[in-house]
């Protein structure tokens, strides 16, 4: 299982990176591992400002479907385009290729609530 030191967690198994004032935002390997092979992702909320721990979307595999979660609130600007075609990028490349959304980040003060990959890793491996 790959956890990446630069990026920052939450306890439902999303990721967010941060470049500006742009979150880049994903689920990790440990997520798309326990769900297995990822047949669609339907993410709708394009343009919408969305809180901390709000939905903003729904990933779909062969075992069932989970909702998405946002890690800081902000406004969605863009859904990966790749996803629609390959939604399996979020299998082999969850970290790069198969993010998620990008958000504007409306407090980023919430970033310090989220988890480390030290702090992460304690919760993935138990």
């Amino acid at each position: 299982m790959k956890i990446l030191a630069d990026l920052l967690y939450t306890k439902n198994h999303e990721w967010i990176r941060v470049e500006g004032g742009v979150g880049f935002i994903g689920i990790t390997d440990f997520a798309q591992s326990e769900l297995g092979d990822i047949v669609f992702i339907e993410i709708e909320t394009t343009g919408e400002t969305l809180k901390k721990e709000d939905a903003f979307g729904t990933v779909e595999a062969v075992k069932t479907v989970s909702d998405l979660f946002m890690p800081v609130g902000g406004e969605v600007l863009e859904v990966n385009p790749e996803l629609e075609n390959q939604p399996a990028l979020v299998n082999s490349d969850p970290y790069g290729r198969g993010w998620m959304i990008k958000v504007g980040i409306t407090d980023p003060t919430e970033l310090s609530e989220l988890m480390t990959a030290e702090e992460y890793k304690s919760i993935a491996e138990a």
